[in-house]
């Protein structure tokens, strides 16, 4: 199974960005707006300069107060692991659960194609689960 498998089967492929002089208001209007956990940060929209989850605010938030009013620049990770369509999922599942990354950028040919999160395996694993589960069932019942 590769990571590109996980991105064809996602009803969306765009991914959503924000600059790193954004504010965190704003940060957070977004993730609520999308329904999301994370977004790419990004100057020009395409290019990876960071990522920044509700995880970061709520780190941020506890450590100061005042986070709110900063720039996304200010609580977003900027060395930023990435995967390609063509990583193996389950390596990269190990990378996401070893490093415990809820989301990770699909990256292919220096350029942002996708992310990935958590969800997208979970749902992607039960859906073969499934498949898997039924081929057997039809299997014992033929006999």
């Amino acid at each position: 199974m590769r990571i590109g498998e996980i991105l064809e089967a996602k009803p969306s492929s765009d991914v959503v960005t924000i600059t790193p002089e954004a504010g965190v208001r704003e940060l957070i209007a977004l993730l609520a707006e999308h329904n999301i956990g994370a977004l790419i940060v990004s100057a020009d929209g395409a290019s990876l300069d960071g990522i920044v989850s509700e995880r970061d605010v709520v780190r941020h938030l506890h450590h100061d107060g005042t986070v709110i009013n900063n720039t996304v620049a200010a609580i977003m990770t900027s060395v930023v692991e990435t995967c390609t369509p063509d990583d193996d999922l389950d390596a990269v599942m190990s990378t996401m659960t070893a490093k415990r990354f809820r989301h990770i950028p699909v990256v292919a040919d220096g350029a942002l194609v996708g992310i990935v999160s958590i969800g997208d395996v979970v749902k992607y694993k039960i859906g073969q689960l499934q498949f898997e589960r039924d081929q057997l069932d039809s299997y014992v019942h033929q006999q």
